[in-house]
């Protein structure tokens, strides 16, 4: 009986120690607030938000010690729409595509008006359909309950390894050295959305990461395991970061569902202390000579309109998404008190015979209530020339397009958040 008791209590003992080096996280964010936005197809839209700051969120993340330096971990966060309860938004223009890919006196312009108006009944229904899938937030795939991150990965003394959905190196590195951190419609990211200049997560992915306190450096590696979906990816990135300056480079390179290369973006990011603030900035170049989603366009309309014309479709809708252009950011943050400040500008130049150009600026702050939540206000504008036409949306969704190419747009939001 007493050796019986003994190993019960050796038994209990083990499995409580076991326990205490493993570790689970339940956290979040709650983004909402409301906006009003002008330019968009029927005037200005008030509206209740899920994200002025932050895209709303609920994860698991967790951890086990197994000693000797290694560490097993996993993150699952999922999307969660504070507006509606769901897991995928779409921006305030809805399905509406840019008008360089919906009008056929954009997309054929060398064909002859009467032309022009025959086939614009085809066009619509290609524009619709694309609609569907640009229209929802591309930064979701509107379906997956995990589809912000979920990995597992295996830390070492010498750097992690990680497998699954996550963050790409060129989207980290944009974030970070953006003024406002991803967070806001005066994001960099907005005004290169539809279609987007920087891939922001990538799925099928293997990585490994090396983080110190100052530099942090990762390599990723994604299979494109789907035949509808993107296909193969690749991307790095290398930061040194301390109080007073940081710098940065990254690569990303992704693949189309035809194995033909997709969008790349090189971007370089830094930041200095100047006064009691940080001042940012950023620059990416961006090209996407094949770009995804649109490779079968041609074969689903050639029974409409014949081989030769569909063929003429089918390189109009491709050449209207591609992209050939520079991605520039400066911005400033400043913090006093519970308040933080932040001001930018920001810079799409398109390089291509559209000239789709886009510029943003305007304001935010952000007032801490407490250590978990505060309040912030944003003031944004978009500049749309040529036929550029980005609207603003939010730190957790997109603003899609404007009513027209060249039509400005300005967003004001009010909002609160908690983190938990």
């Amino acid at each position: 009986m007493k050796c019986r008791l003994l190993l019960m209590t050796w038994l209990t003992t083990s499995s409580n120690a076991c326990m205490a080096q493993s570790k689970v996280e339940l956290y979040g964010i709650v983004d909402a607030g409301v906006t009003r936005v002008s330019g968009l197809k029927g005037g200005a839209v008030n509206q209740l938000v899920s994200g002025v700051m932050e895209g709303s969120r609920i994860g698991l993340r967790g951890q086990e010690d197994l000693g000797d330096g290694y560490r097993a971990i996993f993150t699952l966060e999922n999307r969660l729409e504070v507006d509606t309860g769901g897991i995928s938004n779409r921006p305030p223009s809805r399905n509406q595509l840019p008008d360089r890919a919906t009008y056929a006196r954009y997309l054929l312009p060398s064909l002859p008006v009467v032309q022009q108006n025959d086939l614009q009944p085809v066009l619509n229904r290609v524009s619709d359909a694309l609609g569907a899938q640009v229209g929802i937030n591309v930064r979701s795939d509107g379906s997956a309950f995990f589809d912000r991150q979920a990995y597992a990965g295996l830390v070492t003394p010498v750097g992690a390894v990680l497998a699954g959905r996550m963050y790409t190196p060129g989207y980290e590195l944009v974030g970070t050295f953006d003024a406002l951190n991803a967070q806001s419609s005066l994001a960099s990211g907005q005004i290169a959305a539809v279609p987007y200049a920087v891939d922001i997560r990538v799925s099928n992915a293997v990585a490994y990461r090396v983080q110190t306190e100052t530099i942090t450096a990762s390599l990723m590696v994604g299979f494109g395991e789907k035949a509808v979906d993107t296909g193969r990816f690749i991307g790095g990135m290398a930061m040194y970061r301390n109080e007073t300056f940081g710098l940065g480079v990254a690569y990303n390179q992704r693949d189309n569902e035809n194995g033909q290369r997709s969008l790349t973006s090189t971007a370089l990011g830094a930041y200095l202390t100047v006064g009691a603030g940080r001042l940012h900035a950023s620059a990416a170049a961006i090209h996407d000579r094949h770009p995804s989603v649109v490779s079968g366009i041609g074969a689903q309309i050639k029974p409409l309109v014949g081989p030769e014309m569909a063929g003429l479709i089918q390189a109009a809708y491709t050449d209207a998404i591609r992209q050939d252009a520079t991605l520039w950011h400066l911005g400033y943050r400043h913090r006093t008190g519970a308040a933080t400040l932040y001001a930018a500008y920001n810079v799409y130049n398109d390089l291509r015979a559209a000239n789709a150009d886009v510029a943003s600026y305007g304001v935010a702050c952000s007032y801490a209530l407490s250590k978990r939540t505060d309040v912030s206000a944003v003031l944004t504008h978009f500049n749309n020339t040529g036929l550029g036409q980005a609207a603003p949306g939010g730190g957790g969704y997109l603003g899609g397009v404007t009513a027209r190419a060249g039509a400005d747009s300005t967003s004001v939001a009010l909002g609160v958040r908690h983190r938990f």
